[in-house]
């Protein structure tokens, strides 16, 4: 089974080896026909690298690292 690989926007820097990303989808209502967006936040492991808020990222789906971080950073 391929890994899944997901493009976001990061809202949060702050913790030592993590960043919080915010990946946004859109999607048509069954019913109502209407274009919805939703958005989820991941928690994602980086070894090295020079983030800011507000970058574009890839990250790509991990064996589990810790209870919340399931992802690691693929390339910003």
């Amino acid at each position: 089974m391929p890994k899944r690989i997901l493009i976001g926007k990061i809202i949060n820097t702050k913790n030592k080896n993590t960043i919080v990303i915010e990946v946004e989808r859109k999607f048509r209502h069954p019913v109502l026909k209407k274009v919805l967006k939703r958005s989820k936040k991941y928690h994602a492991h980086y070894d090295s690298g020079d983030f800011q808020v507000g970058d574009q990222i890839k990250i790509i789906e991990s064996k589990p690292i810790s209870k919340l971080k399931k992802w690691r950073v693929l390339e910003s």
